[in-house]
């Protein structure tokens, strides 16, 4: 490999979330965190190149997205996605859950039902409650370790009040990538129900073996223009702090009222840091981008191997996209808090508790793989040898 994923970085005293503050989340700082999906990957070398650039002009000033920021989006999802998409379609976000919240309150009034998929990302949850939008529960069928809609319960709950369906796509924390014909299904009914979409696909570029993901707006001319995408660079490239996002539609309407929305809440601004970033990395970032997938398929693997070998009570769903295992650990007979006390106050690993993306998540743990293999392996050991002891 021409990059080094092996290297271990000191991230501590960044005030990165995962390794400086684990505390707000698990109570304890003392853990080895695999948590909070960023990577303990250096970005691209010509994005961080880039950035160095910009920062020595010593001027931080208002700025604007130029033809050049647009036109690297256009490309990317073109090369990677087969998606074309014209500028006119493209608004802008300083995140995706910003950008969900916003759609949110631009589509629907309060009141109005909007449908997650659970167990799934758990932001989703607050964007719909803290508007004031009714939160309503299309859970998953799970069968065999692998996840698919449930497109009978979702018809079920559908009514004149139900506006919108946050679609998550690779799914987190499940790891789906969608096909085509389940992404078909999901925008007929959508189609039918007059319910418009929000599609997050901010893992979109993270899939693994010959699985391919499919921008739900490339379904049909029809599905896309009920259909607000969300994506970034920021899991892709590890550019989360840098707060740069992109909303797509192909319809007008749709993305006129998102960028009223927007402007309104007074969120359109661009980073100045953020904007060189996505383009840098949407220009430059491909071949340091499959050496990744490579890596992140190979500690998917390694942890997958191990577990069933040592471990066969807990069992690993297939991952075919994101960088984020879903790992079952209710054949170990543990309640969701004897689960935690095994893994934060004895094996001390900082996986995340399942239970968090919904009632569906109850003896799972989420864990983020996207580090050097070395992680994996000092948290196997750990869990191992308490599993053990036990």
């Amino acid at each position: 490999m021409k990059y080094n994923f092996d290297k271990i970085i000191e991230r501590r005293g960044t005030d990165c979330i995962k390794w400086d503050h684990a505390d707000l989340f698990f109570g304890k700082n003392d853990l080895l965190p695999m948590w909070v999906a960023d990577m303990d990957f250096e970005s691209p070398p010509e994005v961080v190149e880039a950035i160095v650039t910009r920062a020595k002009h010593g001027i931080y000033g208002y700025t604007a997205r130029s033809d050049s920021y647009y036109e690297s989006i256009v490309s990317w999802l073109s090369r990677r996605h087969g998606w074309e998409v014209e500028k006119e379609w493209i608004s802008h976000a300083p995140g995706v859950v910003p950008a969900v919240h916003i759609a949110i309150m631009a589509l629907t009034h309060p009141g109005d039902k909007v449908i997650v998929q659970t167990p799934v990302y758990y932001p989703f949850f607050k964007a719909v409650e803290e508007t004031g939008r009714q939160l309503i529960l299309n859970p998953l069928i799970e069968s065999g370790g692998r996840y698919t809609m449930d497109f009978e319960d979702l018809e079920r709950k559908i009514d004149s009040r139900t506006k919108i369906i946050i679609l998550c796509s690779p799914h987190n924390p499940v790891g789906r990538v969608w096909t085509r014909d389940e992404l078909s299904k999901l925008g007929e009914i959508c189609l039918s129900s007059n319910i418009k979409i929000i599609s997050d696909e901010i893992h979109s570029d993270l899939v693994l073996g010959n699985n391919r993901h499919i921008p739900i707006a490339t379904i049909s001319e029809e599905v896309s223009s009920i259909t607000l995408t969300c994506v970034a660079p920021s899991k892709t490239f590890n550019l989360a702090g840098l707060s740069s996002a992109a909303v797509i539609s192909s319809s007008s309407t749709l993305l006129s009222e998102y960028s009223n929305m927007l402007s309104s809440v007074g969120a359109g601004m661009s980073n100045v840091f953020g904007t060189i970033a996505l383009q840098t990395a949407y220009n430059k970032g491909e071949h340091w981008l499959e050496e990744l997938l490579e890596y992140i398929s190979g500690n998917f693997e390694y942890m997958r191997d191990f577990l069933k070998a040592n471990f066969p009570e807990v069992k690993v769903t297939e991952l075919e996209g994101t960088y984020l295992a879903w790992i079952d650990f209710r054949g170990t007979g543990m309640s969701v808090e004897e689960l935690k006390n095994l893994l934060y106050e004895k094996a001390k690993v900082g996986f995340e508790d399942g239970s968090i993306f919904g009632i569906e998540g109850e003896g799972f743990m989420r864990v983020n793989l996207a580090c050097p293999r070395a992680i994996v392996e000092e948290a196997m050991k750990r869990l191992i040898n308490v599993w053990k002891s036990c």
